[in-house]
C-alpha cells in the first residue's frame, strides 16, 4: 500500500493483562484525533486474533512496550516475529520498541520466573539494539514512546497531506 494511500494508525501492542500502559496514550491520542487500535479487549474472542495481525501488518506506527508489570513472556517471544512481520509487510513503517529491564518488585515471588524474565529481557534489548533500520526506535519509558508517536503521528499526516495537495495540483493543471 503505497504512503499516500494510507491512513495512518498507531498500534498499541505489547504488555497486555491487567496492563494499564494504553490509558495515558489513548487519552492523549483521542485529545489529539490520532487514529489508534487498541488489541486490549475486555471480551477477547478468536475473531479478534485476525484483526490484530491485521493492524499489526498495516498500521503505520507500531508500539511494542515489554513493561515490568509481568513477567512478559508472550510479549518478550513475539517481539522479534513482530518486527519481522511489520518490516516485510511495509519496510517504511515506523516500530517504537521499548523493553524494560526491571521488574515490578511483586514478581520476585516466583524467583525462577523472575530471573528468566530479566536474562529474556536482557536478550531482546542486546537483539533489537542490533537493528540498523531507521525506522525502528528503542525509547526508554512510556513517556518517550508517547512523545515520540505523537511526532511520528503528525509527521504521517503531513506528508500524506504534501501528497494529496501535489496529485490535487497536477490534476488541476493536467500535469502528468
Amino acid at each position: 500500500m503505497a504512503l499516500g494511500h494510507r491512513i495512518p494508525c498507531v498500534g498499541l501492542f505489547g504488555t497486555c493483562g491487567a496492563s494499564t500502559w494504553r490509558s495515558a496514550f489513548i487519552a492523549r491520542y483521542q485529545s489529539e484525533d490520532i487514529r489508534y487500535f487498541n488489541p486490549q479487549v475486555a471480551d477477547w474472542r478468536p475473531e479478534y486474533a485476525d484483526i490484530e495481525a491485521q493492524h499489526l501488518a498495516r498500521d503505520e506506527i507500531i508500539l511494542f512496550p515489554v513493561t515490568g508489570e509481568t513477567y512478559g513472556f508472550g510479549s518478550l517471544a513475539e517481539t522479534g516475529f513482530s518486527i519481522l512481520q511489520a518490516l516485510q509487510a511495509d519496510p517504511i513503517r515506523n516500530i517504537i520498541l521499548m523493553v524494560d529491564e526491571v521488574l515490578n518488585h511483586e514478581l520476585e515471588s516466583d524467583a525462577l520466573a523472575f530471573q528468566e524474565s530479566l536474562r529474556a529481557r536482557r536478550l531482546v534489548n542486546a537483539h533489537i539494539r542490533q537493528l540498523n533500520r531507521a525506522n525502528v526506535f528503542i525509547v526508554q519509558d512510556l513517556a518517550e514512546m508517547l512523545r515520540l508517536s505523537v511526532e511520528l503521528y503528525r509527521f504521517s499526516t503531513d506528508v500524506i497531506e504534501g501528497q494529496q495537495k501535489h496529485r490535487n495540483w497536477k490534476r488541476s493543471n493536467n500535469v502528468g
